[in-house]
């Protein structure tokens, strides 16, 4: 018997019906992508400081970029509408 009431020869076929479905290229790669997720939840896990630090760096970033686009949009708007609105009589 193996795990749970499977038996190892189970696990095989099982083993070899989820590579002929997938292939190895994407298992390789989910594998690779689910090493990186617990390697970073575990760089994370030991240290909490460092990573609110840098999410709050990023956050004020991203907010001061959000600013000055918001700013150069508000800037070329009022611009446009000077030169659209205004007529001339002669």
């Amino acid at each position: 018997m193996g795990v749970g009431g499977i038996s190892i020869w189970q696990l095989l076929i099982i083993l070899l019906i989820v590579v002929l479905l997938f292939g190895t290229k994407r298992l390789k790669g989910i594998g690779s992508d689910l090493g990186e997720a617990i390697r970073g939840f575990r760089s994370s896990m030991s240290n909490p400081d460092k990573d609110e630090d840098e999410d709050s760096a990023s956050e004020q970033a991203a907010l001061g970029r959000s600013d000055a686009q918001r700013t150069a949009g508000a800037d070329a708007a009022p611009q446009a509408g000077k030169h659209e609105g205004t007529k001339t009589s002669d």
